[in-house]
């Protein structure tokens, strides 16, 4: 059993159920959907959030007791959700498929973390958006979330597949997160929009 499955089998939601502070401010400032795919949701707070602003959201996952409280949340909340347990390694990305595909601390190792960025690339459709808000290596000294891993941590470099598209908003910062027992306190992340020309 893979270490995301047994820690979603608790009964309290890692992460909280409210959404991603930077996915919120993303939704106000950027038009996101309808056709979302959300990658290595989780328990899936971000893909609610989007259904409840009318979305049509997948979530790919690799543990289904995630996406067990994905389902759970939504029913909770009034709205559809499509769930698939995902082995990113064994992805087969579609082409041109999605509207936005989002991705909130997806951590992976540097040769998985390409794989997956340049799927993204590829199932986005022109003219749609990647949102993605993940930890920038710095935050290994921090202790408020995240891999304890550094290899598992993002640079702004790990973004160049997206180099010819429309940067809407790039940015390695500080913030305060406050996501369940996750993700608690003073980060250092990276935040990236991009649009697909």
């Amino acid at each position: 059993m893979n270490k995301w499955q047994q820690r979603f089998k608790q009964p309290d939601y890692v992460f909280g159920k409210e959404a991603n502070v930077f996915i919120q401010e993303a939704v106000e400032r950027f038009k996101i959907g309808p056709n979302v795919l959300a990658v290595a949701e989780g328990e899936g707070r971000n893909a609610v959030f989007l259904a409840e602003q009318g979305c049509n959201v997948t979530i790919w996952d690799f543990a289904q007791s995630g996406l067990d409280k994905a389902q759970a949340l939504a029913k909770e909340k009034d709205v559809q959700l499509k769930t698939k347990v995902q082995d990113l390694q064994e992805a087969d990305w579609p082409n041109d498929e999605y509207d936005a595909v989002i991705c909130v601390f997806g951590h992976f190792n540097p040769e998985l973390r390409k794989q997956t960025l340049e799927g993204i690339r590829q199932a986005v459709k022109p003219g749609g958006l990647f949102v993605i808000e993940v930890y920038a290596k710095e935050q290994i000294d921090y202790n408020t979330g995240g891999p304890k891993d550094v290899t598992y941590l993002y640079e702004m470099e790990d973004f160049g597949v997206f180099a010819d598209w429309e940067h809407l908003h790039f940015e390695k910062k500080q913030v305060v997160r406050k996501e369940g027992e996750g993700h608690n306190g003073l980060s250092q992340v990276i935040q990236f929009v991009g649009r697909k020309k």
